[in-house]
């Protein structure tokens, strides 16, 4: 018998809006949106929204999908603790009223214990 894939599953938390700065992609060193708002998270990803103004790229800005971002490894800053995240975008939405959400998997090479940490500090 074969057993279903395990998933991960980790406990997530919504946050107090954060601000997010310079979502970068590292494939093509393209600015994707000048910033975003960090809503929710978990030791293995957080999900962001962004607004369609701030879609720096004129082809995702005029699209309902940004879904061609998908599977890109990018960058971004959190402001208020001067800190650096990297990871890959897992998924994207057109929520309406001109909003994306966006969920954004850590990077593989983030320590466990530093996740952790950084979802501790997010409440």
């Amino acid at each position: 018998m074969n057993s279903p894939a395990k998933k991960r599953v980790a406990k997530r938390k919504s946050v107090e809006r954060i601000s997010l700065t310079n979502i970068t992609t590292l494939l093509h060193f393209e600015k994707i949106a000048g910033k975003a708002s960090l809503v929710d998270a978990s030791s293995t990803g957080f999900l962001l929204q962004i607004e369609r103004k701030d879609l720096l790229p004129e082809h995702l800005r005029q699209n309902l999908s940004i879904e061609s971002v998908e599977g890109e490894p990018v960058v971004m800053v959190i402001e208020q603790m001067d800190l650096e995240l990297s990871g890959r975008i897992a998924r994207t939405k057109y929520i309406g009223k001109g909003i994306f959400e966006v969920a954004v998997d850590f990077s593989d090479d983030a320590p466990e214990y530093w996740r952790e940490c950084l979802f501790d500090l997010l409440s």
